[in-house]
């Protein structure tokens, strides 16, 4: 694959990734802010009001970074954290006995640790050459020799 066609791939790939953060936090846990934290509030979640703020905070910050390709390391770290912490409170399946409820709940987890997958992909391998970060690195003037 050449060079462009590769940064091309993975600039859409980063963005379609991060959609479905990007619509948590403006499509559901902002216009639905109460709702959200009765929701957290049931499953257990400590400071549910302060969290839901860090959360949307994490999601949408996270989610520019990541599609962007600004800092991608920092915004995929942000999303890594926030997927730990969903996955943990509202996607345990290991202490639900309802069989239907169980196999929703699987599904959804499994979905997550897939999400934090391309996250460490991310963390690990930066946004790649069509990105912010990537154009800081092209454009950076050469050290001189020593």
């Amino acid at each position: 694959m050449s060079p462009l066609a590769q940064g091309v791939v993975v600039m859409i790939g980063r963005v379609l990734l991060c959609a479905i953060f990007f619509m948590a936090a403006v499509g559901q846990k902002i216009p639905d802010f109460a709702g959200t934290v009765k929701v957290m509030e049931s499953k257990g979640v400590p400071a549910p009001q302060l969290l839901l703020v860090g959360a949307i905070a994490f999601l949408l910050a996270g989610s520019a970074s990541v599609a962007l390709g600004y800092r991608a390391r920092i915004g995929a770290t942000l999303l890594l954290v926030f997927l730990i912490l969903a996955s943990y409170y509202f996607h345990n399946f290991w202490a639900i006995s309802d069989p239907q409820e169980k196999q929703e709940q699987t599904i959804q987890f499994m979905k997550n640790l897939a999400l934090m997958g391309a996250m460490l992909f991310i963390i690990g391998n930066g946004a790649g050459r069509m990105s912010l970060d990537g154009r800081a690195k092209t454009t950076a003037v050469p050290a001189l020799p020593t």
